[in-house]
């Protein structure tokens, strides 16, 4: 599948948009970023395989683990990959229900969730948006 780096951007700023307004407030410091692959340093620190896809990465201090010391730091960073998305999409449905699902998965890292509470509270969110 093949799309552009700026309609991939579109569709990130889509995915944001999607975001309740009431988490939006609550971000803190954030930066939310495209990029088309993982770095060499971001595949070893996760200790990923060349055949591994990573859709989505955030890095930095989550909101819980700031202390009264937290300041004069650099943004934390969500990042998209667009090539992976690309690699597994069948049509620009998909890479748009990807890429919300994504910040969806990225943003909740960065309030604290760690993985497990995030799939859970993916799983909720799919099944309340299937019963509407």
């Amino acid at each position: 599948m093949q799309v552009s780096r700026k309609d991939f951007e579109k569709m990130v700023e889509k995915g944001i948009d999607a975001i309740p307004e009431k988490f939006i407030k609550k971000l803190d410091n954030v930066s939310i970023v495209v990029e088309d692959e993982p770095s060499l340093a971001q595949k070893r620190k996760l200790r990923l395989h060349n055949h591994d896809l990573l859709f989505g990465l955030y890095e930095g201090i989550p909101k819980t683990k700031r202390g009264w010391s937290y300041g004069g730091v650099l943004p934390d960073k969500i990042t998209i990959f667009k090539n992976p998305m690309l690699a597994v999409a069948y049509n620009a449905k998909d890479i748009e229900e990807m890429i919300r699902d994504t910040v969806w998965h990225e943003v909740a890292h960065h309030f604290g969730f760690d993985e497990a509470r995030v799939r859970t509270a993916e799983a909720k969110r799919k099944k309340a948006n299937r019963i509407k």
